[in-house]
């Protein structure tokens, strides 16, 4: 049996407001109606966005009104808070331990500001222990649920035996700013969600739990445009670019690629691919790249429907959903893009008696 950080148990958390497709147009049309001329150029995305529900931390009518940084901050860390409490219990509890198990905790957010930091405030309400590290990361985007879970693995594999809470939680709802009417902004009313999800990882000898064995990155140069935020006097402006699928397209195989040699395999190898869903078009460039039919990435674009984009915690309900379908199949490959612009990669090995067999498809 091979000593390697292990995934032992994975939970999610939506807040309570579901915000329906058309709904979330009609809101669109309202706080957009000094230019309806651009509104209506644009109107297809929420019909193209292969998203029918999301969930939002706030009711509908909080979009219609202005907020500033205070306002946002404080609904940030009240319902991340919350949300990561919940899902950290869930997790805690079906790994079958208690909160005073945890050694460590990574906490992934950029959708929000919070000092003390998100780890600090979970570790206090749930009164956990005092000599827990924590290690809170800003500013990965959409590819933070990747690299989050990629970095609680590695401090997993430093310490052997601990337990290592990788939490995650993006409220990208609460980023929206009605006074910009750019275009970007009106397409992040038809994607954006919000959402939590934590994950235990243990290096242990563990052959029932997938072990994740290898983590990789590439930033392509002077595409610091591509995706991110701009600061703004009221909050944080959503930024990214129109050629985010033309770029995955040209560029992402040969990353995978690479990525893949240096751990001796190839694409053929992969038998599921577990994708960010960033949106519909990205997904059907990712399934080029992965030489996949239309519609392969099949739990990414189930996530995409019923939750929306949740910017870095959607991954991880890609991957819930992967597991409960059952085992993961020998090399699953857990992929997303972020500000930098990077993509993300981690290489997870199913259970050992798995079907060796790759069934591409069925992601």
């Amino acid at each position: 049996m091979s000593l390697q950080p292990r995934l032992v148990s994975l939970a999610t958390a939506v807040p309570r407001h579901v915000l329906r497709q058309a709904e979330a147009c009609a809101i669109g049309r309202a706080v957009f109606k000094r230019h309806p001329e651009r509104f209506e150029r644009l109107i297809g995305v929420y019909g193209n966005a292969g998203i029918e529900t999301r969930y939002s931390c706030v009711p509908p009518d909080w979009y219609l009104e202005r907020h500033g940084w205070r306002d946002r901050t404080r609904l940030f860390i009240e319902h991340a808070t919350e949300l990561l409490a919940r899902a950290t219990l869930d997790c805690l509890a079906r790994a079958g331990l208690g909160v005073g198990d945890v050694d460590a905790i990574v906490a992934c957010s950029s959708s929000g500001i919070a000092t003390p930091s998100l780890d600090a405030l979970i570790m206090e309400r749930l009164g956990m222990r005092r000599d827990l590290r924590r290690l809170p990361i800003f500013g990965l985007g959409c590819a933070g649920g990747v690299l989050g879970l990629a970095r609680a693995a590695e401090m997993a594999r430093a310490a052997p035996g601990e337990r290592v809470l990788f939490l995650v939680v993006e409220l990208c709802g609460l980023t929206f700013r009605p006074n910009d009417q750019s275009k970007s902004n009106v397409i992040a009313t038809a994607l954006f969600g919000d959402g939590a999800a934590a994950a235990l990882i243990v290096c242990a000898e563990n052959e029932t739990a997938p072990a994740l064995v290898a983590s990789g990155e590439h930033t392509w140069p002077a595409s610091l445009d591509v995706m991110g935020w701009r600061v703004r006097d009221d909050g944080l402006g959503v930024l990214f670019s129109r050629d985010i699928p033309a770029l995955v397209r040209s560029g992402y195989r040969a990353a995978i690629d690479r990525f893949l040699a240096r751990q001796r395999l190839g694409l053929a190898d992969i038998g599921a691919f577990l994708c960010h869903p960033g949106g519909a078009k990205v997904l059907a460039a990712l399934e080029e790249a992965f030489e996949l039919p239309q519609g392969g990435l099949g739990h990414a674009r189930e996530v995409l429907r019923r939750y929306g984009n949740m910017s870095a915690a959607t991954v991880m309900f890609v991957l819930e959903r992967a597991l409960a379908a059952g085992a993961l199949p020998r090399h699953a490959l857990l992929s997303s893009l972020g500000p930098g612009f990077t993509a993300a990669f981690l290489l997870i090995e199913g259970a050992a008696d798995a079907a060796a067999a790759p069934t591409r498809s069925a992601a």
